[in-house]
């Protein structure tokens, strides 16, 4: 059986890329994967999988026409809050596989914000005609729910995804580790009195800061600017998005805005500390009882920033029977793929 394999693959953001690392993981050996990617031959390369052009009408035609399975995969991409084309995009894809009888799984989706008529619509029907649901969150069940559609829940799939083992340990002391991505609400203002904030923590704990760009065009420039003015501060680059993970093994505290940040720090045991741009964020934050600020409010204060954060470093980390029932719930994900 051939699937392919549809999400915001090949654009260089990290937490998609890592969605889609986790879905070939689980993938059953008997599916050969074709991925629509932004950039195939990066995607070739980097998972050793078959790949076209997700921009080129005529090439996903013709990957829609040899396949036998459309498997929608990951993430928040039914939104219209930062775009309205991403769910006309995506939406129509699975209803053109549908209307050419390839079996459609929508899996370990995070639905919505929907705010505009048109695109609640769009997806509601397009959900109602998908074969398989998995989603990774109660709002977007609860969604699912009121329109009527049956779902299956569990934790983002990145949960379950293996590091990749690095060449050497980065440090042989426990790290601070920051994710920061640009955001109309993290304004001049407040990114300063991070910077202050952490420069504090780094004084008070000696401990290098690894500052780690999830999307290479978007956060490396912030994250290159904050390594300059911060003490024994390095960015980290990545390749595969299992290197990423295992980043996070070297760390005791994760400073993040990124939800993919997140889960990866809590999956490798780090406290972890949120800056919320988005719901899905302070989903995850209140799910694990993690500390954390939406961006609007963010202490005035550099000295209570790095006060509160002082107290995560010194916390106690996430129990890990809690992780290891995570990583277990995600097989939920798995048995979708398996037909």
């Amino acid at each position: 059986m051939r699937a392919l394999l549809c999400g915001y693959y090949g654009e260089g953001n990290g937490g998609d890329e890592a969605l889609l690392a986790a879905l070939l993981q689980l993938l059953p050996p008997t599916v050969e994967p074709l991925v629509l990617s932004g950039n195939p031959a990066a995607t070739r390369t980097c998972y050793g999988v078959e790949a076209c052009d997700r921009r080129s009408g005529a090439a996903v035609w013709q990957a829609l026409r040899r396949s036998d399975l459309f498997i929608f995969g990951g993430g928040s991409l039914i939104q219209d809050v930062t775009s309205w084309t991403s769910p006309l995009y995506y939406c129509g894809l699975m209803g053109l596989a549908q209307q050419l009888g390839l079996k459609t799984i929508a899996w370990a989706q995070g639905i919505g914000p929907l705010q505009r008529k048109r695109t609640r619509w769009l997806a509601r029907r397009t959900f109602q005609h998908c074969d398989r649901i998995t989603v990774r969150d109660r709002g977007s069940a609860a969604l699912l729910k009121e329109w009527g559609i049956s779902v299956a829940i569990a934790p983002d799939p990145v949960w379950a995804l293996e590091p990749l083992p690095l060449d050497q340990p980065l440090s042989n002391q426990e790290a601070i580790a920051v994710c920061l991505r640009p955001h109309p609400e993290l304004t001049p203002e407040r990114s300063d009195r991070l910077k202050a904030a952490l420069t504090t923590l780094q004084a008070q704990t000696q401990a290098p800061v690894l500052l780690i760009p999830f999307h290479h065009q978007q956060d490396r420039p912030l994250a290159a600017q904050w390594a300059s003015e911060i003490p024994q501060a390095e960015v980290l680059d990545w390749q595969h998005p299992r290197q990423l993970l295992s980043y996070f093994q070297s760390v005791r505290l994760t400073i993040a805005m990124r939800f993919h940040g997140l889960v990866m720090a809590a999956a490798a045991g780090n406290r972890c500390f949120g800056l919320s741009y988005d719901p899905k964020v302070r989903r995850f934050l209140d799910a694990l009882e993690q500390p954390g600020w939406d961006l609007p409010e963010i202490p005035d204060s550099a000295e209570a920033i790095a006060a509160d954060w002082l107290e995560s470093w010194q916390a106690e980390p996430i129990h890990a029977a809690a992780i290891a029932d995570l990583r277990k719930q995600v097989d939920v994900h798995r048995q979708a793929l398996v037909f």
